[in-house]
């Protein structure tokens, strides 16, 4: 199966928010109409207490384990299977940040492998139990400069391994065949992703799957991508939103540009070997009051400044109303089988 997939991690709190989306002027579940246009996986990020300590929530989705169970169930309802996102954090976690969870703080390296293990294993028995599992698990979020800062950043392959094994052997425990993606960032930059998996195969339990975000406005063409080791998932975002961003790409930003850039996507990663599909990040995360990227609460806590408004939004499959996009028709289209 080409996996056609979407993250839609933020959905609860846009709808929470007013938003509501339209397939030809009909409001429906974002679900149905994303299954009609041939979803068959969505990605759900987990943070571990996305929230401050008086239980102000951070925002983006304050995608906790309860909201993954809620939208892993709506998921199921219209039979379409979920990637597991396991970042590790009780936020965003990138090659910029991966800050280790506030109950984690000043754990010795023996103390985070436990955690780590521990941790997942309640997260999927949890899933198991509610006959929620996902059919996929992601451990670690863009992991290029490690995980759990600072014990396991970068060049500290020894701790990084180490984490990701707890997790890995503690997803196996609970079901040994689901598959375990382990997933880096800048898409377009062979040479780091044979530099960081020799080091990293070296000591790591098994994995079936690489994942890579692709970002086209940062990470280089499209052509980049082919030399890879396993198998590509690839998180990415669609079009560039500066104008000195446009020279370097050969999509315009309209939605005739958006529909061939997905086009020449899907098309890529078909012909790549092993190359399994592709997760949309956020199609849905349309700018409604109240809905960014990261509330007071979360700015604090990163020392990051705001606003933490929604960035995204021209960028998404849907318009700013809530309509979907003609590259949804696109992506239901394409067969992977009709490639040449």
């Amino acid at each position: 199966m080409f996996i056609k997939g979407m993250d839609i991690s933020t959905l609860l709190e846009e709808e929470a928010c007013g938003a509501k989306y339209y397939d030809n002027g009909v409001v429906q579940d974002l679900f149905a109409i994303l299954k009609a246009y041939g979803t068959n996986s969505v990605r759900l990020r987990l943070w571990n207490d996305p929230y401050a300590p008086d239980g102000t929530p951070y925002g983006a989705g304050t995608n906790d384990l309860d909201k993954v169970i809620v939208l892993a169930e709506r998921a199921k309802k219209y039979q379409i299977g979920y990637l597991l996102d396991l970042h590790y954090s009780d936020f965003w976690a990138d090659p910029g940040k991966q800050t280790t969870p506030k109950a984690w703080q000043g754990m010795n390296e023996d103390e985070l492998e436990a955690a780590v293990y521990q941790y997942t294993k309640e997260v999927m028995q949890t899933l198991k139990d509610k006959d929620l599992l996902p059919e996929m698990v992601q451990v670690g979020n863009e992991l290029t400069n490690g995980l759990l800062w600072p014990s396991g950043r970068k060049l500290e392959f020894d701790r990084i391994a180490k984490y990701l094994n707890a997790g890995i052997r503690a997803v196996r425990e609970i079901q040994a065949d689901i598959p375990i993606m382990i997933h880096l960032d800048n898409g377009g930059f062979n040479e780091m992703y044979v530099e960081w998996f020799d080091e990293f195969t070296k000591r790591a339990e098994p994995f079936d799957i690489i994942g890579l975000s692709y970002y086209p406005f940062w990470h280089g063409a499209m052509e980049d991508y082919r030399d890879r080791e396993g198998k590509p998932l690839d998180q990415l975002k669609g079009m560039a939103t500066k104008p000195e961003l446009v020279e370097k790409l050969d999509y315009p930003m309209t939605k005739e540009g958006q529909t061939t850039f997905m086009k020449d996507l899907m098309e890529l990663i078909a012909d790549i070997p092993g190359g399994e599909g592709f997760y949309y990040w956020e199609p849905a995360w349309i700018p409604v009051p109240g809905c960014g990227w990261a509330t007071e609460a979360a700015l604090a806590y990163t020392g990051e400044k705001g606003p933490g408004g929604n960035e995204w939004a021209n960028q998404a499959l849907f318009d700013y109303n809530g309509n979907a996009l003609p590259v949804l028709a696109v992506i239901r289209d394409f067969n992977r089988q009709n490639c040449k």
